[in-house]
């Protein structure tokens, strides 16, 4: 097995008094509510009381699925490498996003099923063409989901290199909904029918076979073990973002966790290392079935309730202010004793 990078936990030696630096602000005690515990949380990551994070990276990890095959999807696969263009051209969502909040967007090729011309904001890191169909057997070899963690965490490491103090993780993979509900089956765990959402969009003849293939891939083997689960029911990219939340953790980076696909990650890399749960940040709750019970399994309360299920991370890219006003808080308010004593 693959050794994967050491993750420290917390150090709260010093929480205590970051609490008190966040109290004595000029403010009523707690008047903040939860952007008070994001300061101290990333007080806490950064080991210091003025972090900042002005350089932020979105990586969209992109792969496609063999479950595809089953009529798991209303979209055919075609549209994950439509939309890698897309985004590769800045006119997806997540662009725009991202331009509002001032994150660059980079594109994680983990396993799309076609050939990608090179591009300046292409990662080639592709593993596979597309995951193999879970309904019929295995989605990826042990082989595989080792590649694709070591290659997700050393993404986050560059990323980290090349200056970036605060990475968000999305996706884009036609059937990963499908996926992600298998993962949450088996790792949160939950009941199968309380994990299988509409991904993309389904009418109600499409949510019946989406939910008898899931039936078939999960009755096909009782795999409860982290990196097993992975690679019974894929895919490429979520392997991948798990690789960077762990990658991420150990290098005390913090990640912007999205929606449905990406929690499903944070699922499979929290399962693997407890410890890199302090460095995951939940942007939102997603309005895709089975989120909320993801959120629970990882005792997880987000930042944001939009009713989201786009995916990209456009979720997390609409939490990054609210990091930065949290950040902003530490080093920028004034201290109530300060006001008082007119040291302005």
């Amino acid at each position: 097995m693959t050794s994967r990078p050491a993750i420290a936990p917390l150090d709260r030696t010093d929480e205590a008094a970051y609490r008190a630096l966040v109290d004595g602000k000029a403010k009523p005690l707690g008047a903040l509510g939860a952007i008070e515990d994001l300061a101290v949380r990333l007080a806490l990551i950064a080991g210091r009381p003025n972090p900042s994070y002005e350089r932020a990276l979105l990586l969209v990890f992109a792969g496609d699925h063999g479950l595809t095959e089953s009529g798991v999807s209303a979209y055919p696969s075609a549209v994950t490498t439509a939309m890698v263009a897309t985004l590769l051209a800045g006119r997806a969502s997540a662009n725009a996003f991202a331009r509002a909040v001032g994150a660059e967007v980079k594109v994680v090729d983990a396993g799309v099923a076609a050939d990608l011309a090179p591009h300046p904001l292409l990662i080639d890191a592709k593993v596979r063409k597309g995951t193999r169909n879970a309904a019929l057997g295995p989605a990826m070899t042990a082989q595989e989901v080792e590649s694709a963690l070591a290659r997700g965490a050393a993404v986050a490491r560059r990323a980290q290199d090349d200056g970036f103090d605060i990475l968000a993780l999305g996706e884009m993979g036609i059937g990963n909904s499908a996926s992600a509900a298998l993962l949450l089956h088996r790792l949160g765990p939950a009941p199968l029918a309380e994990s299988i959402g509409a991904g993309a969009g389904h009418d109600a003849e499409g949510m019946a076979r989406k939910r008898a293939v899931l039936e078939t891939a999960a009755a096909r083997t009782p795999a409860t073990d982290p990196l097993e689960v992975l690679a019974q029911f894929g895919g490429l990219e979520i392997a991948m973002i798990a690789g960077a939340i762990l990658g991420a953790a150990a290098a005390r980076l913090p990640v912007l966790v999205d929606g449905f696909i990406v929690s499903a990650a944070a699922l499979v890399a929290i399962r693997l290392d407890p410890a890199c749960a302090d460095y995951c940040i939940f942007a939102h709750r997603s309005a895709e079935r089975g989120h909320e019970v993801m959120l629970a399994a990882l005792g997880a309360e987000p930042l944001l309730d939009l009713s989201l299920r786009l995916g990209e991370g456009t979720g997390a890219l609409l939490a990054l202010p609210l990091v930065r006003a949290a950040a902003g808080l530490l080093t920028e308010v004034a201290s109530l004793d300060d006001v008082l004593a007119g040291r302005l």
